[in-house]
């Protein structure tokens, strides 16, 4: 079992990061490139939600499932933890908080992953795409900000 733990900084209001972060079309636009999906809902992550989508990477892969359960959801905390598994991974626990600050907020994703002999990649991979999903956010805030927030 590894953990991955990352923190983001935003320059926009807590509950605008938080609507995009738990928004199934923002999901599809911020993972465009890495990871596709066949199945994925519309709207907002609900509680108590449970899925099952294609993913393939990078489009070129062959799709495979990866089912997710929503074990944990807080709207008014701006928190929520799911259960997920499939394409490789015996269990990937993903928590994902937004919290104001001073300045804006900042979003934090704990990802706790056992993979096996192959955790150590998973949690690279880890590392490496909820990083990726930062600057994608920030156009997406920028966008519906009508340029009041910088990428």
């Amino acid at each position: 079992m590894r953990t991955v733990l990352l923190t983001h900084r935003y320059d926009a209001p807590a509950r605008d990061v938080w609507d995009i972060a738990i928004d199934y079309d923002c999901l599809s636009e911020v993972m465009q490139g890495l990871v596709t999906f066949d199945g994925l809902p519309k709207g907002r992550v609900m509680p108590g939600q449970s899925l099952t989508v294609m993913v393939s990477l990078f489009g070129l892969l062959p799709a495979q499932p990866y089912h997710m359960d929503v074990v944990a959801f807080d709207d008014a905390a701006m928190r929520l933890t799911s259960s997920e598994r499939g394409a490789g991974v015996k269990s990937w626990r993903h928590t994902l908080e937004v919290q104001a600050t001073e300045t804006g907020c900042t979003l934090t994703d704990r990802i706790e992953i056992d993979a096996g002999w192959m955790t150590w990649a998973f949690a690279r991979w880890a590392r490496f795409l909820y990083r990726r999903r930062h600057g994608p956010r920030l156009r997406i805030l920028a966008r519906r900000h009508k340029g009041t927030v910088q990428p």
